[in-house]
């Protein structure tokens, strides 16, 4: 992979730390507690329980891409950045563009 390229995929996995810290934030302002005297009824209680644990979910998937991403960041220069850690062979560009986390070629990631 040539510096050219690493310098590429350098600014499109800023691009997507910057974009994850955000919606980490908007998902952490989510799932605020309940206050149990809001003045809602039992079923909008419920949904509203509901609502909170998707985006929980959606919470730690976005810290866990935000520390994959993180990851790719500080290995970005080193020799094996771009090679498959299952089959060894190069990922191509359009993926790593696509996900810069991705640490594994489309075919050994299914």
């Amino acid at each position: 992979m040539t510096l050219l390229n690493k310098n590429e995929i350098k600014e499109t996995i800023d691009k997507e730390i910057r974009k994850t810290k955000k919606q980490v934030v908007e998902y952490k302002e989510l799932t605020q507690p309940i206050e149990p005297e809001n003045a809602i009824g039992r079923i909008s209680r419920m949904d509203a329980i509901q609502n909170k644990s998707v985006t929980e979910a959606a919470l730690r998937k976005a810290e866990e891409k935000l520390e994959n991403l993180n990851f790719a960041l500080a290995k970005i220069y080193e020799d094996d950045f771009g090679v498959c850690i299952r089959c060894r062979k190069e990922i191509p560009l359009g993926r790593i563009l696509i996900m810069p986390q991705s640490r594994m070629c489309v075919k050994c990631s299914l």
